[in-house]
């Protein structure tokens, strides 16, 4: 009887392979980082056979340090970077051109043209996504428009296209020697050329972006057994699939209209289960899959990015030498009572979700000659809150479904004082689970539920407990004036950048 679950977690930088128990726990891991190429400014690229390699390899050692067989594995799961596109020959297995990652801005003029005419949001209402070079439809155009003889093997079916999700399963499944050919609906949704509401490629999209329908996977649930693996060990189901933000979602158990989670990196990713039916964004959301389990409707959500959170602590660190670790900030920060009045807005490259504003740049305001490091480090903090706040009462307004409490993960989730102002800055508990791995859990779920390893949801909402929860601790007027400051803040970093300059 098979006792664990496994979950291939292929990231930006690394890929791990990660053995969960029956309660959600981590037997054991193996990760290994590939390298990012940079081949032109605003070019980002990744080579897929190094990505594929990188995974036969953290299978095995994984599973070795589990002390485990392929036999003892109910299923694998899939998580991956999900806008990140390539092409590949279905008859060698070779790659026509490395992955364009998911950061990659060399099709922003094509993206730009197409918003002349109708403008970035001509295609919401089909798949609920504003024109952005972040997806994978204008990547896959690029492909093959530039890669020499992609377009004709694309159109006869020999060229296939993929996220790295199916790549991955492609190749577990036989490469060449009978690959199975699919993605599922979450990473679909990504792409720019699914219909959010069919489930299924959109022929007018497909045709805007000049896409042929033969070189594009077969769109499958997330949680569904989809084959076996043959590499690198035969006989264990493929039976989850989900892109990395909807994994987290997943492995927060966040299932019912209203729960959401946060993942706190680099910049932040906040999610809300909107559940059955797609909700449209009037305020700068994006309208996603959030999952789709085999037997049951999809799961929708809204999904609002913020740029610069856990960047900006490392842009204290390297540009402004204020710290040395990143770790220091808490304590930098807690050797002040409170911000001091300053407030740090890091619009660094423009202000993502809800303002949408390429105009506008980092600041620091507020300054007096009382305002010491420590004012700064804290309002850094402070920043990455009130983004969340600022997403999660967009996604109220779209929805109109309360947030009750706010699930975190992600790096940033270690710093007490960053989740104790974000709980007194959203005015509810905000909570962070025992497994902190939540993107890989939520694969394994999805596999492990495909397979009867979990009987239900609620087998898994069972194993979901809390590591720590923070409730609101300051008055309703210092959290009215606290906020209200950061609107002013956010409102002068508007213009900055002038049209045409």
């Amino acid at each position: 009887m098979p006792d664990a679950v496994g979950a291939i977690d292929q990231g930006t930088t690394s890929t791990r392979f990660i053995v969960f128990d029956r309660r959600g726990i981590i037997l054991a891991q193996a990760q290994r980082e590939h390298e990012q190429i940079f081949p032109r400014p605003g070019w980002v690229e990744h080579d897929p056979r190094e990505i594929w390699r990188n995974t036969h390899a953290v299978m095995r050692e994984g599973l070795a340090r589990a002390g485990l067989e392929p036999r003892d594995l109910a299923a694998v799961g899939i998580t991956n970077q999900r806008e990140t596109a390539l092409l590949w020959d279905r008859r060698t297995g070779e790659p026509l051109h490395h992955a364009l990652v998911w950061q990659d801005t060399r099709t922003d003029r094509h993206v730009a043209a197409l918003a002349r005419d109708g403008g970035r949001d001509r295609f919401r209402a089909v798949t609920g996504l504003p024109l952005a070079s972040y997806f994978s439809a204008s990547k896959l155009a690029w492909l093959l428009d530039h890669v020499e003889g992609a377009r004709a093997l694309a159109e006869d079916g020999t060229a296939l296209f993929g996220t790295i999700d199916s790549w991955l399963v492609w190749n577990l499944t036989g490469g060449p020697d009978g690959g199975l050919h699919v993605t599922d609906v979450t990473n679909a949704s990504r792409t720019q050329l699914m219909s959010l509401e069919t489930l299924e490629w959109d022929d007018a999209m497909l045709g805007v972006f000049r896409i042929p329908r033969a070189v594009l996977p077969k769109i499958v649930s997330s949680g569904g057994v989809c084959g076996e693996t043959r590499a690198p060990f035969p006989g264990v189901p493929v039976g989850g699939i989900l892109g990395d933000q909807q994994a987290a979602l997943f492995g927060q158990t966040c299932f019912s209209a209203g729960e959401a989670k946060n993942t706190y990196g680099t910049g932040c990713f906040a999610l809300m289960n909107t559940g059955p039916e797609p909700v449209a964004s009037t305020a700068g959301l994006v309208t996603t899959v959030a999952y789709k389990i085999d037997g049951h409707p999809p799961a929708y959500a809204l999904e609002g990015s913020i740029a610069i959170t856990g960047a900006l602590v490392q842009w204290l660190r390297d540009n402004l030498g204020l710290i040395g670790a990143s770790g220091e900030i808490e304590g930098l920060a807690r050797s002040v009572e409170d911000n001091g009045g300053v407030y740090v807005v890091p619009a660094f490259s423009g202000l993502y979700a809800p303002h949408w504003r390429d105009d506008a740049r980092g600041l620091i305001i507020g300054l007096t000659r009382y305002a010491n490091k420590g004012h700064i480090a804290r309002a850094c903090l402070e920043a990455t809150a009130y983004q969340t706040r600022e997403v999660l009462e967009a996604m109220e307004r779209d929805s109109g479904c309360p947030i009750a409490e706010l699930r975190c993960d992600g790096g940033m989730t270690v710093n007490d004082l960053l989740m104790q102002f974000q709980a007194d800055i959203l005015d509810r508990p905000t909570l962070r689970p025992k497994v902190s791995e939540t993107t890989a859990l939520g694969a394994a779920y999805a596999a492990g539920l495909a397979t009867g390893f979990w009987k239900t949801l609620e087998d898994l909402r069972d194993n979901w407990a809390v590591d720590k929860r923070w409730h609101p601790r300051i008055a309703a007027e210092e959290r009215r004036a606290l906020f209200a400051g950061w609107g002013r803040a956010v409102e002068r970093s508007f213009g900055w950048v002038e049209e045409n300059a």
